[in-house]
């Protein structure tokens, strides 16, 4: 099915002035593509929405299209830890081994959203850095800068897994309000599968705050 002309997928025509896309959330699947890489050989989809108007992208193992079940990772874009190896969060090892489970399992998918920092922005990330440079953590370096401590919204990814007729997931996460958040837009979550990192001198109060004030479910 990820094989087929990708306007096959469509279900609005998706111009920002139609009545349809002022009133709903709209999402178009505009681009599939090959992507052998480290971890093995997926199909990497390219999407573009009405709501956040930001690139979001899914990374796909195998025909995964009206299949129950689907180990699922929402993965929130990290360039310090998914690209330059920061050791102050968990990101990157989370991304790395999410993909390489989702290899082993054979069908799978990664929807990597761009959510940095929580959902405040690279720039603003780094601000928070410098204020945990400080001794803030990070749940109150984001209400320092004037946020919430976690602005991610999932409705979009739910609507790239409705797009792409999944029916189903296992949810590969920490974080219940990933479970929480998809389950209210209309996913089913059969089951929470853990994705905990060791922790490292670098990330410990990190994850800590993680598990104590943010509710992740981690053993540490």
């Amino acid at each position: 099915m990820l094989d087929r002309d990708i306007g096959e997928y469509r279900s609005c025509s998706f111009h920002w002035d139609c009545e349809n896309c002022t009133k709903n959330l709209c999402i178009s699947l505009v681009g599939v593509a090959e992507l052998p890489s480290l971890y093995g050989h997926f199909k990497i989809l390219g999407f573009a929405n009405n709501k956040d108007h930001k690139d979001h992208i899914a990374v796909v193992k195998g025909e995964v299209p009206g299949k129950d079940g689907v180990l699922t990772r929402l993965h929130s874009s990290c360039l310090t830890g998914d690209a330059l190896g920061s050791l102050r969060c968990d990101c990157g090892p989370q991304l790395h081994t999410a993909l390489a489970l989702l290899e082993k399992e054979r069908h799978g998918i990664l929807l990597y959203m761009q959510q940095e920092g929580r959902g405040i922005g690279l720039v603003n990330k780094i601000r928070a850095y410098q204020l945990q440079d400080e001794g803030f953590d990070t749940y109150d370096a984001n209400l320092h800068l004037g946020f919430e401590p976690d602005e991610r919204d999932y409705e979009v990814s739910a609507a790239m897994l409705d797009k792409l007729g999944i029916r189903s997931v296992r949810l590969l996460t920490n974080n219940p309000d990933k479970v929480k958040q998809l389950q209210s837009y209309g996913v089913e979550v059969t089951e929470h599968v853990p994705l905990e990192a060791p922790t490292q001198e670098h990330d410990e109060h990190y994850m800590r705050t993680k598990k104590e004030r943010f509710g992740h479910r981690l053993r540490l």
